[in-house]
């Protein structure tokens, strides 16, 4: 289910073209099923990093199938809107987030 207006992109074939804005994204497994929720102030080089390390030691984030990205001027504020509206819709976050990701925005 997506939870952006935003077009759904595969993640290794576009990842690397995403730009240097802050913004927030959304991982998705095969499914379409929501897994992780996240923000940057650099979009460009928080996806270069992960792509550089492939999720090592994060068995949850190697689900990654496909996302979506928005780019916005307070990626902080959209991103706990999003995880906020997911929980209760819902009733979890995303199986990748944990709480402390909602306090800390």
């Amino acid at each position: 289910m997506e939870l952006l207006e935003e077009k759904v992109h595969l993640w290794i074939e576009s990842a690397r073209f995403v730009k240097a804005k802050p913004g927030v994204y959304i991982f998705y497994d095969r499914k379409l099923d929501a897994i992780y929720i996240g923000e940057s102030d650099n979009l460009q080089a928080q996806f270069a990093k992960y792509l550089d390390t492939d999720f090592e030691g994060d068995e949850c984030k190697k689900k990654i199938h496909t996302y979506q990205r928005t780019f916005v001027a307070n990626p902080k504020e959209k991103k706990k809107q999003l995880l906020e509206d997911y929980k209760a819709k819902h009733g979890k976050l995303p199986s990748c987030n944990v709480e402390s990701d909602v306090l800390a925005c």
